[in-house]
Parts: C-alpha cells; structure tokens; sequence
C-alpha cells in the first residue's frame, strides 16, 4: 500500500487555503492510475514524488489535476516542500517540476521558491467575452494597467483586473462563455480565469477554471507568480504583493509575491501548510 497526506496550503490554519494530496513516495504506482487517482482525490492537484533524476536534487516532483498532468503550479510546490520537510527532509530542497528545477526555501514554518521562467504573452481576449465568462458587466473590468491578458509562467491563465471587491464578489462564472473562451485561445488550462482587485500591495483575488473541474479554486500559487511578474513589467517596477483568496468560498488563503525589476522577471512565493490527513491507497 502507498502512503499519502493532505495539507492545506498557504494558510496557517486548518480547513483554510487549498487542499493538496500529496504521495510522498510514488515509485510503486502504476502510470496507469496517476490520473486516476488525482481525479479520486478531486482537489485542484496532487502530487506524486520520485527520486531526483539530478541526485543533487531532492526529489522530482510530477503535479496532477483532475483532468490533466501539469508541469508547474505553486501551491502543490510549496505544500510539496513541507511535507518533505515534515518527513524528514532537512534544509533548503531543489524539486524537479515540469518546468525544470525549482528552488525552495524555508523560515520557519513559511517555504518560498523562485521562478525565473520568462512571462509567456499568450494572448488578449476581449474584454466583453472574459466580462461574460465572469458573469460580469464589461465596466466591471479596469483596463488602466492592462487589459484582460493570457499569460503564463509554466501555467496559462487569463488575467483581469477588476474595479472594486463587490464586482469580485459578484464573480459566477458562464460556462459557455468560458467554453466559447477555450474554443478561441486555447492554452494549458481550459480558460482559467484570475480576477483580482488591487489597492496598492493589497491584491484580492479569485481563481476559476470550470472545465477543468476546479470551479474556483481557493488559492493558486503559480497565478499569484504569473501576475506579480505581469505588475512588474507593466509598473516597471519590483513588486510586493500581500495576495488573499479563497474568502468567498469559505477557506481563506494568504499568498505573498515578490519580484525584482529585472528580465526575467524572478518571482518569489511564501506560504505556510497545515497537514491534515494522511493514510494509505489500496493497490
């Protein structure tokens, strides 16, 4: 039988953040059942972890949806990283994820790690249809710092900004806009969306990716990256960006971003993690 544990992560208190399952020794598993067993799970991801193919490394590092194998994501890096710190794993670690070799760091209970992908462009949907996905008016979405755009640092989301908190809190996604948004800029995820509200460092944020089977996610680390590096080139300026989400669902999630003003753009995100289950899959 293998093991496996469940952590909240970036939120120091149980039943808040986002839930990951994590399979801290994968090696017995059948290829075959990976899918099959994030999608028995069913949170955002899951993780399975192998020994380094680097044996400088400390371990490599394979993340599932429920639909799909990913090659980044932040909160299954850093719920990742604790939990192989709670297993024994001492000092600063270097996981292998689909996007190459990713640093983590440790201060106290808080793990970070450093992206230094380049922001992919995608696309620039328009405002009229995210405003649809989003079940919004199209005045709800600001377009002063950018507008609606299609970017990703190894994940691919569709950001916007929206005007104030209620238009956040009024988010209830369509899905055959979101359906008609995946047919036209087809991209990693079906359309995701990430809309946030900003009052300087403060972000306000939600995470939706319908046909992906996370209809909101409460907390998504490598959107949180991908939009401190979006801020940065856009302000010309490093960012330091206090990120809260998951609130309108229930589990608050704290996520902190920083950055430098350089190209790339390094991308730095800490967050805590709070195990919660663990037991054994039958195999």
């Amino acid at each position: 039988m293998t093991r496996y544990l469940v952590y909240d992560v970036f939120t120091a208190q149980a039943f808040g953040g986002n839930q990951l399952a994590v399979i801290p020794d994968a090696t017995a598993l059948p290829e075959d059942d990976l899918q099959k067993i994030a999608r028995e799970f069913n949170f955002s991801e899951t993780t399975f972890v192998y020994p380094p193919n680097d044996p400088a490394h400390t371990a490599k590092v394979r993340i599932f949806t429920p639909t799909m194998e990913i090659a980044f994501a932040g909160h299954p890096t850093i719920g990742t990283a604790i939990a192989l710190r709670d297993q024994g794993h001492a000092g600063d670690m270097i996981l292998e994820l689909g996007v190459g070799p990713i640093p983590c760091r440790f201060d106290g209970d808080t793990a970070s790690f450093t992206t230094n992908a380049p922001l992919e462009r995608i696309s620039a949907p328009e405002t009229a249809l995210v405003a649809s996905a989003l079940g919004l008016h199209e005045t709800a979405i600001v377009t002063d710092t950018h507008g609606p755009i299609q970017c990703s640092l190894g994940l691919t989301f569709v950001i916007v900004e929206l005007s104030d908190r209620k238009n956040l809190a009024a988010c209830s996604p369509s899905i055959d806009a979101v359906r008609t948004g995946a047919a036209k800029y087809p991209a990693g995820l079906d359309f995701a969306i990430y809309a946030y509200v900003r009052d300087g460092d403060q972000i306000d944020a939600r995470m939706f990716a319908p046909l992906d089977d996370i209809p909101e996610d409460p907390a998504t680390g490598s959107a949180a990256a991908t939009l401190a590096a979006l801020l940065t080139e856009q302000l010309k300026q490093p960012q330091n960006l206090s990120i809260t989400q998951g609130a309108d669902m229930g589990r608050p999630s704290l996520i902190t971003a920083t950055t430098e003003h350089v190209t790339p753009v390094p991308v730095t995100i800490f967050g805590n993690a709070v195990r919660m289950m663990e037991g054994k899959l039958v195999n």
